[in-house]
């Protein structure tokens, strides 16, 4: 009988593509992330300019990026996601590295203590998975148009 209740509950998955995130270009500095958020994420038609919006970008081996993935969308000052949330996707797209992104719609990139916790995490994470987080960018606005933990040596 716990054979018959194990087969009843076994569900299958199957990973397939929504659609093209457009041409593959290498993004490997947080300058070409903040491009492609731009030109990209920003133009997509869930996007809401006055709410946070969490993205992973996945790369391959050449850091061509092969696809992106909407984590949330969060409020106008938080948005909430698990590190599961977040390594899901990187990994039923065998990314090889990846690049974490949020805006803040307040126009100032700069963290706050869930983004700089969120980032540990998030590192401590992808060394066990043995896959390359190479940077967690914030977008801001026009005076400071990103702040990248690279950059800054926080990762």
């Amino acid at each position: 009988m716990a054979k018959r209740s194990l087969k009843k509950l076994a569900y299958e998955f199957k990973l397939t593509r929504v659609r093209e995130a457009g041409m593959s270009s290498k993004v490997d500095s947080p300058e070409l992330a903040t491009e492609y958020w731009k030109s990209t994420i920003e133009c997509a038609d869930w996007y809401q300019e006055s709410k946070e919006h969490l993205v992973t970008l996945f790369l391959n081996t050449r850091f061509n990026l092969d696809g992106f993935n909407l984590v949330s969308m969060g409020s106008l000052s938080e948005c909430l996601a698990h590190p599961r949330e977040i390594f899901a996707p990187v990994l039923c797209a065998s990314a090889v590295a990846f690049i974490l992104m949020h805006n803040h719609p307040s126009g100032d990139p700069s963290p706050s203590r869930a983004d700089r916790n969120l980032t540990r995490r998030i590192a401590e994470g992808a060394s066990i998975f043995e896959i390359r987080f190479l940077d967690h960018v914030i977008i801001g606005g026009s005076e400071e148009p990103y702040f990248s933990f690279r950059e800054m040596g926080q990762l």
